[in-house]
């Protein structure tokens, strides 16, 4: 069963580690909102989000991006409001982090 994990908290006010520690191998991770944060280069949210497995997609909501005058890094797939919609199809479950 895979779960698309919705992280809108951002980075440096929760523990990133333990948030990602439950993915699963097939799972999917949306950043939005603060979450966006995390995409800051050099910084230790990044380091640990770029070490995650290959087989977890990452993926950030665009609005959000520009927002936050941020740039997503190669590994994470941007998406916009649909494409969020569509994720949350993708996936057998939805899991929200508050």
């Amino acid at each position: 069963m895979t779960t698309l994990h919705l992280l809108s908290q951002s980075p440096f006010a929760s523990p990133l580690d333990s948030i990602l520690r439950p993915l699963g191998a097939r799972d999917g991770l949306l950043l939005c909102g603060d979450a966006c944060h995390a995409l800051q280069p050099g910084s230790a949210p990044l380091e640990m989000l770029e070490h995650l497995p290959a087989s977890i997609a990452i993926h950030a909501l665009e609005e959000d991006l520009q927002a936050r005058n941020l740039t997503a890094p190669e590994r994470v797939q941007v998406v916009d409001y649909p494409g969020f919609v569509e994720l949350c199809t993708r996936y057998d479950k939805v899991n929200g982090w508050l």
